[in-house]
């Protein structure tokens, strides 16, 4: 499948404030693969998973430094991974104080 293809396939509403004539699917794999987990249908997983693999889309989601819990138990699931493998489950943001008193 070509990128052209591809990125015409997803569903506009989730790339609202993207302009497509510029968009990579490459270089911005991380924050495509993100936006479907996170809001897309099930057709758009399914583009996703022809287009990228499991392999990366595992591997773009472990270095991703958000991402939705439920996404992140969906991907954990179905890629029979561990939570802790992954730097948004691992990072722990609000445990350390912004001011020290």
């Amino acid at each position: 499948m070509s990128q052209e293809t591809f990125i015409s396939s997803i569903s506009p509403y989730l790339f609202w404030d993207i302009d497509f004539d510029d968009f990579d699917a490459e270089k911005n794999s991380i924050q495509l693969i993100q936006r479907v987990l996170e809001y897309g249908q099930l057709n758009d997983w399914r583009l996703v998973c022809d287009y990228y693999g499991l392999e990366r889309i595992v591997h773009d989601c472990k270095l991703m430094r958000t991402l939705d819990p439920k996404a992140l138990s969906f991907i954990c699931a179905i890629s029979d991974t561990r939570k802790e493998d992954y730097r948004c489950y691992t990072m722990k943001p609000f445990t350390q104080p912004h001011w020290s008193y």
